[in-house]
């Protein structure tokens, strides 16, 4: 037969529109979309009338492994990844132990990797004091780019990840620009945070309300602004994670338009959960940048449906469930990040596509087409002939309330259980072989292979 695998009675969402067609697959990768492509597949999958996604590329995760395997390591945190519709991963240098901050230790980890990801991944190196003398050799070894703190991150234990000061991160952007790879910045004002929670400790307010108050809007869009005026001095791509705030998406827009090269991402928690809920919801919801107030949580929709964020990153940050408690009701001694990858394509379409009215194309160039292209991945985030076969299959028509039985993360908790989701993926191909379903779960052994950025796209003449 002429392929390999026919996905058919879908709708297939390509980067110019939701069109109705089969879609071909050979050699693990898109080789058809059009009509009349069943009678000449060795194997046939009946969409029935399912959306048919790229994959999402999913730009902004943690594995704990090695050194803190117990939180998440590769078999689990790319399952979880899997069974929610992502199909790559970009893995951040923490929370690993040690960081991944050094030419040998990058190259140790992917060693580690590359026997347990169910999806293909790569990896980002970390800019932290004292390590400007590794950053070539992260790039040599296929670094996606270097992350950087400006909030206060990291503890006393060996080989634990640390922030950087304006210096050390000016030089850092200086080392990183002469790679052409991207620098990932955390922008919060460390000064200002640490100030605000130590007021509030000492004076023994320690609830989650404090917690916000501690991490105001503000903090981060100071830091946007400096971090941007540090990079206009150098000849780096500055990448924001997780902005939390209109305000500092704003910025990075007027920076774009000076011309400098500045992009964001924001994350599905930022969208979908405010501080009210965080109240109710309670430790698990805790992150960093805070949740925020329901108007600045609407404000950040409006620049996502303007075109004004980039890229969309679960920020999955596991954690084991008793770091999630405290016995004297300490939100300032809880572990800071959510777990939520699993949910980045479901529960995403059902509250930007479903309810908003977002069109389904900016869906996918948020969570695929985008992050693939800023990142180098030439062959990914599109339904188009030429680009790997990594689909997902996401049923419109059902709706379930999340559960931990759902979950594949090595500590099955999170900030959306008990959430009704209106729409499930029934199934994940990772260039072009099933690796997931609904029904069946995972067969087989990982597959997935570490990604170097590529300097050249698709050939679609």
């Amino acid at each position: 037969m002429e392929y390999s695998l026919v996905i058919t009675n879908g709708h297939v969402a390509t980067p110019t529109g939701v069109i109705e067609s089969d879609l071909a697959i050979k050699d693990g990768q898109i080789a058809a979309i059009g009509d009349g492509l069943v009678a000449q597949a060795d194997h046939v999958i009946d969409a029935d009338g399912q959306m048919v996604l790229p994959g999402m590329v999913d730009s902004h995760v943690h594995i704990n492994e090695p050194g803190r395997s117990d939180w998440e390591d590769y078999r689990t945190g790319s399952q979880a990844l899997a069974a929610g519709g992502t199909t790559t991963m970009l893995v951040m240098p923490l929370n690993a132990l040690p960081a991944r901050t050094t030419g040998e230790e990058f190259q140790r980890q992917k060693k580690i990797a590359e026997t347990k990801s169910y999806v293909d991944f790569g990896f980002y190196g970390g800019l932290v004091p004292g390590n400007l003398a590794e950053i070539s050799k992260m790039a040599e070894q296929g670094a996606m780019g270097y992350k950087a703190f400006m909030a206060t991150t990291g503890s006393d234990i060996p080989g634990d990840f640390k922030n950087v000061t304006d210096y050390q991160l000016l030089k850092g952007m200086q080392e990183i620009g002469k790679t052409g790879l991207p620098i990932l910045v955390h922008a919060e004002n460390a000064a200002i945070t640490d100030g605000l929670a130590a007021e509030k400790v000492a004076k023994g307010q320690t609830d989650i309300q404090d917690y916000v108050d501690s991490r105001p809007p503000f903090v981060e869009v100071e830091a946007v602004k400096r971090a941007i005026y540090l990079a206009s001095q150098t000849n780096v791509h500055l990448h924001f994670v997780h902005l939390s705030t209109p305000e500092a998406v704003a910025q990075v827009t007027k920076a774009k338009a000076a011309g400098q090269n500045v992009t964001c991402e924001t994350c599905p928690h930022y969208l979908i959960l405010d501080r009210d809920q965080f109240e109710k919801i309670g430790p698990l919801a805790k992150c960093s940048p805070a949740l925020r107030d329901r108007q600045v949580v609407e404000g950040l929709w409006q620049k996502l449906f303007s075109g004004q964020i980039d890229t969309i990153g679960s920020d999955h940050s596991p954690a084991p469930a008793s770091m999630k408690q405290s016995p004297d009701h300490n939100i300032f001694d809880i572990w800071g990040g959510i777990s939520g990858c699993q949910n980045n394509v479901d529960l995403l379409y059902d509250q930007a596509v479903t309810k908003r009215g977002l069109p389904v194309t900016d869906f996918i160039k948020l969570t695929a087409e985008t992050p693939a292209k800023l990142f180098g991945l030439a062959k990914k985030g599109c339904l188009a002939v030429g680009y790997d076969a990594d689909i997902t299959l996401l049923d419109l028509k059902q709706h379930y309330q999340l559960k931990p039985a759902d979950l594949y993360y090595k500590n099955k908790i999170s900030a959306y259980m008990g959430m009704i989701i209106n729409d499930r993926v029934t199934t994940t191909i990772l260039r072009g072989q099933v690796i997931y379903t609904l029904k069946d779960g995972f067969k087989g052994q990982p597959t997935g292979q570490f990604l170097q950025k590529q300097l050249t796209g698709v050939d679609e003449s």
